[in-house]
């Protein structure tokens, strides 16, 4: 298997629903670096906080390994929204019964390149 190209930063085992964060991912996926910020920033969902962290983990990542690498050149080639593991929790019913409810977890990872 061949590694991507770019600046990568991902964030695991974060307490909000993968289906909470796609739709905000969708907005803003193969959009230019500053356009992406400036977006999420409009943004009134938690999932838009927790997307901005972790593309301005990356930026910094890249900047850190390219010193000649400007922002304004980042675009988010990649952006992957996965689904964590599910904690298992009791949901007291009617009639001394129970049902399961599920805590859902994400996996955010995000892959910066530059605009050529």
């Amino acid at each position: 298997m061949k590694a991507k190209k770019g600046h990568k930063a991902q964030v695991k085992y974060l307490f909000i629903s993968p289906s909470k964060i796609r739709p905000v991912a969708d907005h803003i996926r193969r959009k230019p670096y500053a356009e992406a910020l400036a977006i999420l920033e409009g943004s009134p969902q938690k999932g838009a906080r927790i997307l901005s962290k972790v593309l301005q983990s990356a930026a910094a990542n890249a900047l850190a390994q390219n010193k000649k690498l400007d922002e304004e050149m980042l675009y988010i080639k990649e952006l992957q929204v996965n689904e964590g593991p599910r904690y298992k929790r009791v949901w007291p019913r009617a009639r001394g019964r129970r049902d399961i409810l599920l805590k859902r977890l994400s996996h955010v990872s995000v892959i910066l390149d530059e605009i050529t």
